[in-house]
């Protein structure tokens, strides 16, 4: 069981945190992974590898969480944009989105 929290919390980090182009690579090589290792052989060695995905699923989280911190105390960024993606994490809570801002 421990196993399956690990794979669905590190699914959800990449679903989360990492750009739509690679996307499909990481959930792919992810999935992959962890069918090859379904069958353990090497119980130590399946424990390796799930200390490394939740591990890199932490990271994932954490880098994201001091970016998030980054924003709040408005280091090094424009306040627009933090008021921009704070409209947009409100919108997307309750179901709707921001309409895009027209250009000539």
């Amino acid at each position: 069981m421990e196993a399956f929290r690990i794979y669905r919390n590190l699914l959800r980090a990449v679903e989360t945190h990492i750009g739509n182009s690679n996307k499909t690579h990481f959930r792919e090589y992810i999935m992959a992974e962890f069918r090859k290792n379904k069958d353990p052989q090497d119980f130590s060695f399946v424990q390796q590898k799930l200390q490394l995905a939740y591990n890199y699923a932490l990271l994932l989280n954490s880098i994201h969480h001091h970016k998030d911190l980054l924003f709040s105390y408005n280091i090094a960024i424009d306040r627009e944009a933090e008021k921009n993606l704070t409209l947009e994490r409100s919108a997307a809570s309750v179901g709707l989105q921001l309409p895009k801002p027209y250009n000539d």
